[in-house]
């Protein structure tokens, strides 16, 4: 990229923009990107990792995976309705924090396995929640492997943009791995499965004004909320034979729930993207009124 025909500096460091400068929002970013792996091996250097701590390694490195992956996927969204357009020079990042705590999570996986190779290949094709996480795998390693300007280049914006639209399917794939890994407890799942429907679903507004956006967030949220409860109440019918109306009825007994964490979740932001457009109108109001009375 060149600006008044001179090349733009490339970024070598995650906290500076593409013009060398350095930024505290980037470095926030990447120091809480960095933060889980760094605690992760601090607990490990100081054994607190309990009586199995490469099972524990395992889960912690794919449970951050699908936490990033809806941070990554929430960008746009946010970026969008809400109008924090910095957003956009951190989703990168953020894709590669995923890509890599993907790889750590397949990486412990085969240590664990003694590093038998052909015994994690046959693990994975035998097992239909190791092959569906492995495709995930696959998808993540190849939106990372392009995401440089060098691939947006080659492929051009239009060849990018469609190839890198996989991450929806890869984002469902990771939440179908997570779902069926949990076997038992299935909250931490179902919430975020109920969140990546509901950013699956705002993607679709994002170019409506924002009076529509607002209007259509909301709906949005207790759709969402709707699909974690029945989501969660089939698992539990299905693999554990719970009558699905008395699932669906925890949902109203005072706990916070999946469903319910996804209702105050996407109902906090929907308030949220209605008050910021009516705060910047005031905003700019009040300094338009300034201007005329200084004119005057």
């Amino acid at each position: 990229m060149e600006r008044n025909g001179l090349a733009a500096p490339s970024i070598t460091m995650p906290w500076q923009e593409r013009s060398g400068a350095f930024s505290p929002f980037r470095l926030a970013v990447f120091l809480a990107v960095v933060a889980p792996a760094a605690w992760l091996a601090g607990r490990a250097l100081l054994g607190d990792l309990g009586p199995r701590p490469l099972t524990e390694a395992i889960h912690t490195t794919g449970l951050w995976t699908v936490r990033l992956l809806l941070a990554t996927l929430a960008v746009t969204p946010v970026r969008r309705i809400l109008g924090w357009s910095r957003l956009a020079a951190v989703r990168r990042m953020l894709g590669l924090a995923t890509m890599s705590y993907a790889l750590g999570h397949i990486g412990l996986y085969i240590a664990d396995m003694d590093l038998n190779l052909p015994r994690v290949a046959s693990e994975i094709v035998l097992r239909i929640y190791l092959t569906i996480g492995f495709a995930a795998l696959l998808g993540l390693t190849v939106l990372g492997a392009t995401s440089t300007n060098g691939w947006i280049r080659r492929l051009g914006g239009r060849g990018w943009q469609r190839l890198h639209r996989i991450v929806y399917v890869v984002a469902l794939l990771g939440a179908l791995h997570f779902f069926m890994q949990s076997k038992l407890d299935i909250g931490q799942p179902a919430w975020m499965t109920g969140l990546l429907l509901y950013l699956l679903a705002a993607r679709l507004v994002v170019r409506q004004g924002a009076t529509a956006r607002a209007a259509a967030l909301l709906p949005l949220g207790v759709l969402a909320a709707a699909a974690t409860a029945l989501m969660e109440a089939g698992w539990y019918a299905v693999n554990n034979g719970a009558p699905i109306l008395r699932v669906l009825a925890a949902n109203l007994d005072g706990r916070m729930t999946p469903a319910l964490w996804v209702l105050v979740v996407t109902t906090a932001f929907s308030l949220l993207a209605a008050a910021l457009p009516r705060r910047r109108a005031g905003a700019a109001m009040i300094a338009r009124a300034v201007r005329e009375a200084g004119a005057r």
